[in-house]
């Protein structure tokens, strides 16, 4: 609140995030230095195209002011195990819970950024089932017990040597198919990298599309699954504790996959010393992510709960 008490220091702040060495016109490309209007509107002096620093940011077109936005990055990166809409609005005093709603998933599309490294070395690969309840299925009338959705996601685990895990990736699916889990790897793993799998046929052409294939067979062996793929299992059960902890397990199947972006952006920075480099690094994402809007979000989830079989993380 010290450093962004107004909203023109949250605007001259994101704007130095978004054109970090000089302004770049959104209409025709030009690096130039834009004249300031006292509407905040960034003139180009070329095809004289106004821009602002949240167009076709997560913050376009907001009425929340800029100051609530970046106390709820700051609150969502200082905790550790995430925080739900309900929590977020409580903080913030924010009188609507669906403003809360709309500015986590928002801040969820910004955690995942695009073009980002692959995963190489050894890579762990495996599926799982996910548990969740249904918050659009309530309770049975006696209220003993909820409807739950078991929900199937692949997941990639870099391993390091002599131990450890290094940077994960998620993924929900519809069947654990050939069809389903080849393109999770192709998209995650740098072509080359050794590929850790069970005895699954669906890993088969791994070889073919250019991996190194490593397969335990898990059936009849007398080593434990989690002990011959402990990346996998390990972030599995992390998975589990952290919905239940977090969000009571109730997450809509269709909006899993922003829980799970969420998940890999907190696992893969969680030996960060500074939680001041993630609030950082969520407003630099932020700035380079496209807007989406609260009917966009219920109009996908909606789409997604009609049965689409192709899913993507």
């Amino acid at each position: 609140m010290d450093w962004f008490h107004t909203e023109q220091a949250c605007l001259d702040y994101l704007e130095r995030l978004r054109w970090p060495k000089e302004f770049i016109c959104p209409k025709c490309g030009v690096i130039s230095t834009p004249v300031k209007t006292s509407r905040n509107r960034l003139v180009c002096q070329s095809c004289k195209h106004q821009a602002s620093v949240t167009a076709g940011t997560i913050f376009d077109k907001t009425r929340t002011p800029l100051k609530v936005w970046l106390a709820a990055a700051w609150y969502i990166t200082n905790q550790k195990q995430g925080v739900s809409a309900l929590g977020l609005q409580r903080v913030l005093g924010l009188g609507s819970y669906q403003t809360a709603w709309v500015m986590l998933h928002r801040f969820r599309r910004a955690m995942i950024r695009p073009g980002r490294d692959l995963l190489n070395g050894l890579v762990e690969v495996d599926e799982t089932f996910i548990a969740i309840g249904d918050k659009a299925q309530p309770a049975n009338a006696k209220g003993r017990k909820s409807h739950t959705t078991k929900t199937l996601v692949v997941i990639g685990v870099e391993m390091l040597e002599p131990k450890g895990f290094g940077r994960i990736r998620l993924r929900r699916i519809s069947d654990d198919s050939e069809r389903q889990v080849i393109p999770f790897v192709k998209d995650v793993i740098q072509a080359g990298a050794t590929v850790h799998t069970d005895g699954s046929a669906a890993y088969r052409s791994l070889k073919d599309e250019g991996y190194v294939h490593q397969r335990s067979v898990m059936l009849g062996s007398d080593t434990p699954a989690h002990v011959s793929m402990p990346g996998v299992h390990r972030v599995a059960a992390l998975i589990h504790r952290w919905l239940l902890g977090t969000h009571q397990g109730a997450v809509q199947p269709a909006k899993l996959d922003y829980y799970l972006d969420e998940f890999v952006f907190r696992f893969n920075r969680r030996k960060s010393l500074s939680r001041g480099m993630l609030f950082y690094r969520l407003l630099e994402q932020a700035v380079v992510t496209t807007p989406v809007t609260y009917q966009h979000v219920v109009a996908q989830s909606k789409s997604q709960e009609s049965g689409s079989e192709e899913l993507s993380g």
